[in-house]
């Protein structure tokens, strides 16, 4: 089965997490240079936190797939609109709130419920909750709900930047804002890559194994994170 060209870029998101990649792995995680800077400094910054917001949802393959889920079968700018702004009102809320009163989450645990929500947005997208149970779970709702966890995985990695006090909150915000533009950025990228494959005829037929590799990837990063936390537990 061949797959056209247009479907590469989404794939490869999921294909890069599946396989592991050290590479991305590294990207997702703070880097040794941005950690080192923000613990240096104090006060308030807002390009530096805007731009490492940025920086982190564009690398985040893990919070990438599931929006690549979100809108896969999406087609009315309106319908996209709404699910993303229910997705940024989730993880804006926990991010900020979750770093500002310094809530203590294991990253592993959270980084495994995004991996399980990728994997639920795959299965959703194949229709199988109705084949299954014959019933429809309300995909706002969700979106709602798994943004409030990808939040906490975002609150768990600033965190590790360990933040000054001072200015601590205009900092969260515009890291936050910065957030929302690396998201808008990638899904604009998503969004010219699934136009341009629907527009070639062959989207229906390989829907199906996209979101078959998207589930496969959410598994494997279920299992990359479970099986880290119980080492480190160990």
């Amino acid at each position: 089965m061949q797959i056209r060209p247009a479907a590469a870029g989404l794939l490869l998101i999921a294909l890069g997490a599946m396989a592991g990649w050290p590479m991305l792995a590294l990207a997702h995680a703070v880097a040794e240079g941005d950690k080192g800077y923000i613990q240096e400094i104090t006060g308030v910054h807002l390009i530096p936190f805007a731009y490492l917001g940025a920086k982190y949802m564009v690398t985040g393959y893990d919070h990438l797939l599931f929006l690549a889920g979100v809108i896969f079968f999406l087609y009315r700018l309106k319908h996209i609109a709404t699910y993303v702004t229910l997705f940024a009102v989730g993880h804006s809320t926990t991010m900020i709130l979750g770093v500002y009163f310094d809530i203590a989450v294991s990253a592993y645990i959270i980084d495994a419920i995004i991996g399980f929500s990728v994997v639920y947005k795959a299965l959703d997208n194949l229709s199988a909750f109705q084949r299954w149970f014959g019933v429809q779970p309300n995909t706002k709702a969700a979106t709602l709900v798994f943004g409030l966890f990808h939040g906490f995985g975002l609150a768990t990695k600033v965190q590790e930047y360990n933040l000054s006090p001072d200015g601590l909150l205009p900092n969260l915000l515009a890291f936050n804002v910065g957030v929302e533009i690396g998201q808008l950025l990638a899904l604009a990228a998503i969004l010219i890559a699934i136009s341009y494959w629907r527009r070639g005829g062959g989207f229906w037929r390989h829907a199906y194994t996209a979101n078959v590799v998207m589930m496969t990837a959410g598994f494997v990063l279920i299992g990359m994170q479970l099986t880290g936390y119980f080492v480190t537990q160990g």
